[in-house]
């Protein structure tokens, strides 16, 4: 295994960490501010914590902590705002449906996006990842969901939230890799957008979904403790988002999500003594069982393409060296001198770390 490689990894590694601890922090700072002190005024939060982070992503920016690369701004725009649209419509659907409902619409975010990247980007997933991905949604299924009341409109808001969260998480990837930029430079460009969209919608939807004014509530020195604390740990939230799918994909960050909110039902249950029975513990270890499958898959799937591309690499020299391999294999062509010249030559593993 080659340096670059060790390092990516230990990269990989410590995105997934990051973004696991910093989730299950918020969710439970979350927590405490709307069931514990009323606030429950969720999309405007979600504006002030992509203010705090650009703010934050911009100090960082004045401190040349990274560098700023501008590219195609119609698509920065559209990101943005296709990303504030879909926490909107996630807190629609779980204002308009049961909790049960809600969490099969989060559930059915993984088989969506397996379906769009096979359709439109022509990406290959193995019966093995298949497989251990069922694994994965039964367990989470066990685990949080309860009752299933349906109706037309919080199904039709569902699955709106379902597809622009799927198209939002597969262009976080694919815009990094298309204009080489890093998550801190898509999510520093990306942040206004997506803040000033919420920051729009945000307090008619709490509104129409609580029946309160988020400027008419008390804020109480306990709840502004809370609002900037969750503010700061949001920070750490969205980075570790972007930086996770610009690491891996769309399915992989799904995959951790499901870890996180079983480890938010563990927290709850053994902090905050949430009702916790024997289906809770059944799904959670079923889920577990699937997300230590899939990371294995993976990781076996990640090696077979390197050594294939070890394999390759031999090849492809000795073909450079042989004038006659070169013009059998198509990567040279004689020129008017007799002498060889090298053709293009193209890279089937561009994908080898996505």
């Amino acid at each position: 295994m080659g340096e670059s490689q060790k390092k990516f990894q230990m990269g990989t590694i410590g995105a997934l960490s990051l973004s696991v601890v910093s989730s299950v922090s918020i969710v439970i700072c979350n927590k405490a501010l709307i069931s514990t002190l009323g606030f429950t005024f969720a999309t405007t939060l979600t504006s002030w914590h992509l203010l705090v982070t650009f703010c934050s992503l911009h100090v960082a920016l004045w401190m040349k902590m990274f560098e700023h690369k501008p590219f195609d701004a119609s698509s920065v725009m559209s990101f943005g705002i296709l990303n504030g649209i879909s926490i909107g419509l996630l807190n629609l659907s779980l204002g308009f449906n049961s909790v049960g409902f809600y969490q099969m619409t989060k559930l059915a975010i993984i088989p969506c996006t397996v379906l769009l990247e096979t359709l439109f980007f022509r990406k290959k997933f193995s019966r093995s990842i298949q497989f251990s991905l069922s694994i994965l949604l039964m367990g989470v299924g066990v685990a949080t969901v309860t009752d299933l009341q349906l109706n037309a409109l919080g199904s039709f808001l569902s699955l709106l939230a379902v597809i622009t969260t799927c198209v939002a998480q597969i262009m976080t990837n694919t815009i990094q890799k298309k204009f080489k930029v890093s998550s801190t430079q898509l999510l520093y460009q990306s942040c206004p957008f997506q803040a000033i969209t919420l920051f729009i919608i945000g307090p008619f939807l709490d509104g129409f979904l609580t029946n309160q004014n988020v400027f008419a509530f008390e804020y109480t020195p306990q709840v502004l403790f809370f609002i900037v604390l969750s503010c700061l740990i949001s920070v750490s939230v969205n980075f570790s988002t972007f930086l996770v799918i610009g690491k891996t994909s769309a399915v992989t960050y799904q995959v951790l999500g499901h870890l996180k909110t079983c480890l938010v039902l563990a927290f709850g249950y053994t902090l905050l003594h949430d009702p916790f029975d024997w289906r809770n513990i059944l799904g959670i270890l079923i889920a577990v069982l699937g997300m230590v499958l899939y990371s294995y898959y993976c990781t076996r799937e990640s090696q077979r393409k390197a050594s294939e591309a070890s394999q390759q690499l031999p090849q492809t020299k000795e073909s450079e060296a042989d004038p006659l391999l070169a013009m059998e294999n198509g990567t040279g062509m004689l020129g008017e001198d007799g002498a060889v010249q090298k053709g293009p030559v193209w890279n089937s593993n561009k994908d080898l770390h996505a």
